[in-house]
């Protein structure tokens, strides 16, 4: 009876509307989101991975779908046959500890459990006021203060009780404690960090079992006191669970459907999409963006705007009431970024990091992931971004981050030369999101977003030399006594990340052509070209060559439909399979012929060579063709056109408002 009392307070706890840290309002839809984690058993430095969760070595698993449970897979037996008593959850921040938790709470509230344990007290450390000194009975009265009977009565069957410490490295003592004065009664008082250590150390409740979740950072003092523990690392989201995370986010599968489509299709984000709260984090700006809408083809959001997102969701618990502070070491920490970017360097040693003066145990753990030396290594921790791509987001905001001075580091002398960067993007292509991320936080938008939100000053200077790099850049690009042409896809991206219409009408005002070939064109790339084409006045001709036109992951392309594991349907059980049929999708060019159509369009010339155009493709040109006043030459060579496909294109040729004076 007092086992099923404590179940049921437990639940109602587990399911209170409260605030996750990583992951603000995933409890009102816990159940319908949860994701399978892939984890890994003992923490192993994947930090040089451009993608964490991918490509991960043996001893890997996944947690909490199917008919496995988080707990099964937490606690199942070792390669020995033993199952682990004390389990130690390691991840960065944002990368789904809690989520676990709260996972482990769920299955235990719905009896999932109950053959494994009883009784479940978790306590989070970030959160809950321990007193100075308690016995472990007075934690679980804490933990369940609605309990009908004694908590020294609950604690009888041991090897059915569990104990969870979520968070531990917020408790912030020390765990050198004398071990004689340890505790082994349950319900002697002793100050909190005797009986928390007496806990660990397993001097009481010896048979009970742990599970602890932590950032690296507590690793090094829990390795010390703890015996017997198995330690799992949370890698993220693989690439499958990815998509189902956005099915589950979304209750519409077609708005599901979208926001993947257009994360899949953007490099930067859909990698990103590897740590869950980013996953969290986009998903929430996009179904934003999808209120009141039918696409994502208008989404203004642009890929520094949901990184700033992100920033903001990491420093919303610190203290606002001095600014200084955080402007001070995000310059640090943005210059370890940008020397590491600059020396293809993504592990940190520990003195590096004290010579930035970036050891600071409250903000670090944020950014940067540590590495505890294992016992018999002889070198000291060392740090990682969580991943590159959020290393090069703060290498670019090195460049025009406002500060007093020229920053030093141990590292050397780095100076803000965004000429420098520039100039070497043409011979280190892996500068490449570097560069984009500096484009877009230069915006007026970005500017003024990371004043007010997260309290830093962006320098606007840079903009006038991004302006005239792009300039210079393509004018080199085209040969003497020809049109000035645009041929780098790149130059749409970093225009698309700015996401202004007058910059983009400055920076390409003297070009006339625009010349790609061989180039697969996925959804983000068509949003960036149809942005740039419509505010480029003097575009007057167009040639893509070789190239193709896509509006989601290739390889899904060539299924009908397609099973998603654990996505509930209508009235199903969340982890059954269903079948959800493919959105129709638009035609693979109807994003560039309506980018053509708008009443400023200059265009004459038009060339869609060996492009692999479908029927659908010469219905949108027949609109364009009947619409558009100025278009006077169309190609469309090799393009393996049938007689239908044909009649399209004649209904165009023979609307009254046609100009066309040249088919080949």
């Amino acid at each position: 009876e007092h086992r099923q009392d404590s179940r049921e307070h437990m639940v109602r706890e587990s399911h209170q509307d409260r605030e996750l840290g990583a992951c603000p309002r995933e409890s009102p839809s816990f159940h319908r989101r949860f994701t399978t984690l892939t984890i890994t058993r003992e923490p192993q430095s994947t930090h040089g991975a451009k993608d964490g969760a991918e490509g991960t070595s043996q001893g890997c698993a996944s947690a909490g779908s199917g008919a496995a449970t988080a707990t099964t897979a937490l606690f199942e037996p070792g390669r020995d046959g033993q199952t682990p008593q004390v389990v130690v959850l390691v991840g960065a921040p944002g990368m789904g500890k809690t989520m676990m938790v709260r996972k482990v709470m769920v299955e235990w509230g719905e009896g999932t459990l109950h053959t494994q344990f009883d009784i479940v007290f978790c306590i989070d450390c970030k959160a809950v006021v321990l007193p100075t000194e308690a016995s472990v009975a007075d934690l679980v009265s804490q933990c369940c203060p609605g309990l009908r009977v004694p908590a020294g009565k609950v604690l009888d069957d041991q090897k059915k009780i569990l104990f969870i410490f979520d968070g531990f490295e917020a408790l912030g003592f020390s765990l050198v404690q004398p071990e004689a004065e340890l505790s082994s009664d349950p319900r002697e008082v002793k100050p909190l960090e005797l009986t928390l250590m007496s806990l660990l150390k397993k001097t009481v409740l010896p048979e009970a079992s742990l599970l602890i979740t932590t950032r690296p950072t507590a690793l090094g003092s829990l390795r010390r006191c703890l015996k017997g523990e198995c330690y799992m690392e949370i890698l993220g989201f693989s690439a499958a669970r990815r998509e189902e995370y956005f099915h589950r986010y979304f209750e519409n599968p077609s708005k599901a459907d979208m926001a993947f489509r257009f994360a899949r299709g953007n490099e930067i984000l859909y990698s990103l999409c590897v740590i869950p709260v980013m996953s969290w984090t986009i998903c929430t700006i996009l179904e934003q963006e999808l209120c009141g809408k039918k696409n994502l083809l208008e989404c203004s959001r642009t890929t520094t705007g949901m990184m700033m997102f992100y920033l903001a969701q990491l420093l919303k618990h610190r203290d606002r009431d001095n600014p200084q502070v955080l402007q001070q070491f995000l310059l640090q920490l943005c210059s370890l970024a940008a020397e590491g970017i600059w020396k293809h360097k993504v592990l940190f040693e520990e003195k590096e990091i004290k010579d930035c003066g970036l050891d600071q145990p409250s903000i670090l753990p944020f950014f940067l992931n540590e590495r505890i030396p294992r016992e018999g290594e002889d070198h000291g921790s060392v740090y990682a971004f969580t991943h590159l791509h959020l290393q090069e987001f703060f290498a670019a905001m090195f460049y025009v981050l406002e500060d007093d001075g020229e920053m030093v580091t141990s590292l050397g002398r780095l100076e803000k030369d965004v000429n420098k960067l520039l100039e070497s993007y043409k011979f280190r292509k892996d500068l490449k999101v570097t560069v984009q991320f500096l484009f877009g936080l230069v915006s007026q938008k970005s500017i003024e977003y990371m004043d007010k939100t997260i309290g830093c000053s962006i320098s606007p200077q840079a903009r006038e030399e991004l302006l005239e790099w792009l300039q210079r850049r393509h004018r080199g690009l085209s040969h003497p006594g020809q049109a000035l042409k645009v041929s780098e896809m790149d130059t749409f991206h970093f225009l698309f990340e700015m996401n202004e219409k007058s910059f983009a009408q400055s920076a390409l005002g003297d070009f006339t052509d625009l010349d790609l070939q061989d180039t697969k064109l996925t959804l983000y790339d068509q949003m960036a070209l149809s942005f740039c084409i419509q505010h480029w006045v003097g575009l007057g001709c167009i040639t893509f060559q070789g190239c193709s036109f896509h509006w989601q992951d290739p390889e899904a392309e060539l299924d009908a439909s397609v099973p998603c594991s654990g996505v509930s349907g209508a009235g199903g059980h969340p982890d059954a399979p269903v079948v959800r049929p493919r959105e129709e999708l638009p035609c693979p060019i109807h994003l560039l012929c309506r980018a053509l159509r708008h009443r400023d369009s200059a265009l004459q010339v038009l060339r869609l060579q060996w492009c692999r155009l479908s029927e659908s493709c010469c219905a949108e040109l027949a609109v364009l063709l009947a619409e558009h006043p100025g278009l006077a030459c169309l190609e469309l060579a090799d393009s393996s056109l049938g007689d239908s496909a044909v009649r399209l294109l004649c209904e165009g040729l023979r609307t009254p408002g046609c100009r066309l004076r040249i088919l080949r």
